[in-house]
């Protein structure tokens, strides 16, 4: 098999490992502890080197590498990406149904494409907080079988659909059925205590979210696609962690390389752990005090850092080339893309511009670039949010999509390897 392809079977692993933000974050611990990291408690002491990494709320982690003799006020390189995709979230009290049939309610999370979730399998995945004899204990949960399904209306009930496209209505419309018989409340908390094997009362509070059980595959006639739910963003996540792997046994002795997950990137950021806040900064201040150094040392090493906002972006659409900037067409396996925006939707600005390119220079790789077209307007990423938050120099990448926000996208096999070599290379510089 070609290297390509290794690497995108490789993240088919990741993406079908991570069904909701909590199991990303821990394949992503998982493949740091096997590279050699190791973890070190969010409030407790930390050791000055190494490879180490630190989570908080269960989907977000920051991992770096101090190499030997660094200064405390060494500058970082950083890369950052998501863990949240939209999907549909259980709610509290979700224990409804009608006509007969038993049903779950849920809450849209994040600006999901509402049409691609109907007729599909759907499994469960998130975590739930249980009873222990040492206090609230927090547990992964995944039912990876066909629980949930929300079948979409028939057309004969539905003749305008053809003249007036669908329209769904996220409370009437999208509740998954799961079985017959009257509603009956508690059964969700039963489910998931018989899942967890404890008793119902001992199931304290969910997070708990609908996935497609479609799991990732290679696509296209000579296998040129991945077609996998959540590529946006799980497809830089696994990226970001591949790349710091890579650089981990010979870091480059002028900065420390580090990696962020965040959640909550597809809900605003706004949150204890997510981009917009100040998580990310106090855990890059520890790293300088864990060696000796002091705030105005963590100041000097942010003044001298930079980051590489990584996140999905569109591929030019057959079927729509209206909808994007002409001159700036994106192909699928066409290499990464660097994103900017006159608005400052994305944080690219000329000298992290061309660090990225050097970076994708050196590591042989082409390199795309998305700008809106004029009139339209896109979405965001961390990348402006921690550039504002931290004053730190941001270049905004990802690698090109078709079907975003949908539960099931696209994207192409060679794209992942060329974007794992940039950031290697941009971690490494020459």
């Amino acid at each position: 098999m070609s290297s390509a392809r290794d690497t995108a079977l490789d993240m088919i692993k990741f993406l079908d490992a991570s069904p909701s933000p909590y199991h990303a974050a821990a394949e992503a611990r998982g493949r740091l502890t096997a590279a050699g990291f190791a973890e070190v408690p969010l409030n407790g002491n930390w050791p000055s080197g190494g490879g180490r990494y630190v989570t908080a709320d269960g989907g977000s982690l920051f991992a770096w590498v101090v190499p030997e003799g660094s200064a405390p006020h060494a500058p970082f390189r950083l890369l950052g990406a998501h863990t949240d995709s939209p999907t549909l979230r259980v709610k509290p009290r979700p224990d409804t149904g009608r006509v007969g049939v038993r049903q779950l309610g849920v809450e849209v999370y994040g600006g999901a494409l509402l049409n691609s979730w109907l007729d599909r399998d759907l499994g469960l995945a998130g975590r739930a907080v249980v009873r222990s004899p040492d206090g609230p204990l927090v547990r992964l949960v995944r039912v990876h079988r066909p629980v949930l399904r929300v079948p979409q209306l028939a057309i004969h009930l539905d003749r305008d659909i053809r003249a007036d496209g669908l329209k769904l209505d996220p409370q009437q419309h999208l509740a998954p059925i799961w079985s017959l018989g009257p509603p009956e409340d508690g059964a969700f908390r039963y489910f998931l205590a018989a899942e967890l094997g404890v008793t119902p009362a001992d199931v304290l509070s969910h997070e708990v979210v609908t996935y497609d059980l479609a799991g990732g595959t290679l696509a296209g006639l000579s296998e040129e696609f991945v077609s996998s739910g959540r590529l946006d963003d799980l497809t830089c996540a696994h990226a970001g962690v591949t790349a710091l792997m890579a650089v981990a046994g010979q870091p480059a002795t002028q900065h420390v390389s580090a990696l962020v997950l965040f959640d909550h990137e597809e809900i605003g950021s706004q949150s204890a752990t997510g981009a917009d806040g100040a998580w990310l900064g106090r855990q890059l201040e520890r790293t300088v005090l864990a060696r000796g150094g002091t705030r105005d040392e963590f100041l000097r090493a942010v003044a001298g850092s930079m980051q590489v906002s990584a996140d999905m972006t569109h591929a030019t659409h057959p079927n729509y080339p209206d909808r994007h900037e002409p001159e700036h067409q994106i192909a699928l396996n066409g290499g990464p893309v660097v994103k900017v925006s006159a608005n400052v939707s994305y944080a690219t600005d000329a000298p992290t511009h061309a660090a990225f390119l050097l970076a994708a220079e050196q590591a042989g790789v082409p390199v795309q670039y998305f700008v809106n077209r004029s009139g339209v307007r896109s979405g965001s990423t961390i990348g402006p949010i921690i550039a504002a938050g931290l004053a730190m120099p941001t270049v905004d990448v990802g690698s090109p999509a078709l079907a975003m926000h949908s539960a099931r996208e696209l994207c192409g096999a060679a794209d992942s390897e060329m974007l794992i070599a940039a950031l290697r290379a941009f971690l490494a510089p020459a």
